[in-house]
């Protein structure tokens, strides 16, 4: 009995270091692609670059473009936690 509320515990260790892990790649994700969109010339799309409105929308396309980045990087990340099963 002992030895299966350890093996719980593990789990959810493994599992809640992984959910705060995912959070991380997704936040620094968001704030690398936040930065990386400050470069893009905004002028050309929007008569007011400055605006509440076109700084919603760099906004929105931080986060959707974050997001890509961080499922990609996750699956990638994930892909190679397989990979070690295999070469075993």
């Amino acid at each position: 009995m002992n030895v299966d509320n350890e093996l719980y515990r593990n789990v959810q260790t493994y599992t809640g270091m992984t959910g705060l892990f995912s959070i991380v790649i997704v936040i620094l994700s968001i704030v690398f692609v936040w930065f990386v969109v400050q470069e893009i010339k905004w002028e050309t799309f929007f008569r007011f670059p400055r605006s509440p409105k076109a700084r919603m929308f760099q906004v929105l396309v931080a986060i959707i473009m974050g997001h890509l980045l961080a499922k990609f990087i996750l699956e990638y990340w994930g892909y190679t936690v397989l990979l070690k099963s295999f070469v075993e």
